[in-house]
């Protein structure tokens, strides 16, 4: 694969009625920052990688993550892609205030 620096960001839904459904959705947030994801919105995560190769093993260890039920999608996208994102509403993130002004297009 190519050399080109990646985001993972994870989407997910989980079911919160129950404990052991918020015990699960907290286990699963929990992993996903100490696993170097960084929360963009509630129930959005994104995590930078070296590599393509890189953000494939970060997925495998998602899936070995993974609570009983909810819903929980991955997108791959490339650095420059996600410095293309329009924040339409809101504001940066802590993280993103680390990077350039150029680097994140607002309206």
């Amino acid at each position: 694969m190519n050399n080109r620096t990646m985001r993972i960001l994870v989407l997910f839904d989980l079911p919160t009625a129950t404990p052991a459904e918020r015990r699960d959705y907290m286990q699963f947030r929990k992993f996903l920052i100490r696993d170097g994801y960084d929360m963009l919105q509630y129930s959005v995560y994104s995590r930078i990688t070296a590599n393509h190769d890189d953000a494939n093993f970060h997925l495998s260890h998602i899936r070995c993550h993974l609570p009983p039920t909810g819903s929980i999608r991955a997108l791959l996208v490339t650095e420059k892609q996600y410095a293309s994102m329009y924040i339409l509403l809101g504001r940066r993130t802590a993280t993103e205030k680390l990077l350039k002004d150029n680097d994140i297009v607002e309206f």
